[in-house]
């Protein structure tokens, strides 16, 4: 049972132990976006062409750019990638064969060239429907270091303009991994590429989370012998912490401000107070007679969902910012933690505890309908956190033997591994890109 509950240590610590890049874009516009899906098709599908070079240097760029796009659409779990038939040009005049991108079952033909322009390379895409229409042909440039950040602008592109919404790339992560033998907060890329430490406080680190604007970076850590909050400017490496007596763990960025949310209990109880970026407490915001943990807010700001036992074990609530009335969430399952607000404002997320002992994922609507389970029958699965674009879902899981993180579509659909990295990764939280 130890080993079923080891991945809860930290909350229940508290609830019960402690009681406590520039690119330059040429672009020829296109309108509204274009949804492309067969009837019944969960995936778009698209004839991707190789990038066509001529020189050596860029053939290099080429195969760089290909991997990145190839890659980053994959990632994605909306399309279904098909390589170009060999027909794919007319062998007369060199120009598309449409008949060739239908035959193999293609909703869409994506393919470019790469040529150096002062040096530099410069990568021209173009995007046509089965029956020929152009849908997008843009320039994308940059320096020679710049290659997939290149390719992943051009699959950025693409999906908002199929989609109509913005994507995933070039976001980040940040999470906790002891790959030093200390658990430190490390920043990757969306898909986990990149990887950066950010703290060498060489004790025990947790629940990091980056503000809305990618200029602070909040996270928890032993280094004074007892849990405290410190809040990190990330352009100008500044450190304050909040210094309070007592407990101070789950904090959580207010959107759009430079405000956060984290437990104290140097009043006595356990309860959720703001606190500003300079790591001053501005004002206390529950009082609810249990412990009130893990705060999570709605896009606006003016909702925060958060986890407290004031009616037993630990459920979600939601709390109205300005009038701060509190109304219960989650009423299945008798230990349900971590909330997560979905980008788009209509969906939570929360780990629950089963009557197995198993950790799952689940989502339900912020009005308390819907709920779905996301995860089964892969032991534990915990700290879910929505991509800034709300297509995509992040998440710590047991599944392997040890901690590692995971990445779902929002359905529960298309579950990968993230990372390539010694030592367990845990506590992940997208933010947006700095």
């Amino acid at each position: 049972m130890r080993s079923i509950r080891n991945s809860f240590v930290s909350l229940c610590l508290v609830l019960f132990g402690l009681l406590l890049m520039p690119l330059t874009l040429k672009a020829e516009e296109v309108g509204e976006y274009i949804a492309i899906r067969k009837t019944g098709a969960s995936r778009i599908a698209i004839v991707l062409d190789k990038t066509a070079a001529k020189g050596d240097k860029e053939s290099a760029w080429a195969n760089s750019l290909n991997a990145s796009i190839k890659g980053g659409l994959d990632f994605t779990g909306l399309f279904n990638l098909m390589p170009a038939p060999l027909n794919i040009r007319n062998s007369q005049d060199g120009t598309l064969n449409l008949a060739s991108i239908a035959s193999v079952g293609g909703d869409i033909y994506a393919g470019g060239s790469v040529t150096k322009k002062s040096g530099k390379p410069v990568l021209e895409m173009q995007v046509f429907d089965a029956s020929g229409k152009s849908l997008l042909h843009r320039n994308y440039s940059g320096e020679e270091s710049q290659l997939r950040a290149i390719g992943l602008r051009f699959c950025a592109d693409l999906v908002e303009l199929l989609t109509g919404k913005r994507s995933v790339f070039g976001t980040k992560i940040v999470f906790i991994s002891n790959r030093t033998g200390n658990k430190e907060v490390y920043m990757c890329d969306f898909d986990g590429e990149n990887v950066v430490q950010l703290t060498n406080s060489r004790s025990i680190s947790l629940t990091p989370t980056v503000s809305s604007d990618g200029n602070y970076l909040a996270w928890m850590d032993y280094t004074s012998g007892r849990p405290n909050l410190y809040i990190k400017n990330l352009a100008t490496g500044a450190k304050v912490s909040v210094n309070k007596h007592g407990v101070c763990i789950s904090p959580a960025w207010r959107p759009g401000t430079n405000t956060l949310v984290t437990t104290l209990s140097y009043q006595g109880d356990q309860d959720l107070y703001l606190i500003r970026a300079d790591g001053t407490v501005e004002r206390r915001l529950t009082k609810g007679g249990g412990i009130d943990v893990s705060p999570s807010f709605s896009p606006d700001g003016s909702k925060m969902a958060f986890v407290s036992t004031r009616q037993g074990g630990p459920h979600v609530f939601i709390q109205d910012m300005n009038s701060g009335q509190v109304r219960r969430l989650t009423y299945s399952g008798t230990y349900n933690t971590q909330p997560s607000w979905s980008p788009n404002g209509d969906k939570i997320l929360y780990s629950s505890m089963q009557k197995s002992g198993e950790i799952n994922i689940f989502s339900i609507g912020a009005d308390g309908s819907g709920l779905l389970q996301l995860t089964s029958g892969s032991r534990n699965n915990e700290y879910p956190s929505w991509s800034p674009d709300g297509s995509m879902i992040v998440f710590s899981s047991t599944r392997d033997g040890r901690r590692k993180l995971y990445v779902m579509n929002a359905d529960g659909t298309n579950q990968k591994p993230l990372l390539r990295m010694q030592g367990e990764q845990q506590q992940p939280s997208w933010s947006v890109n700095k």
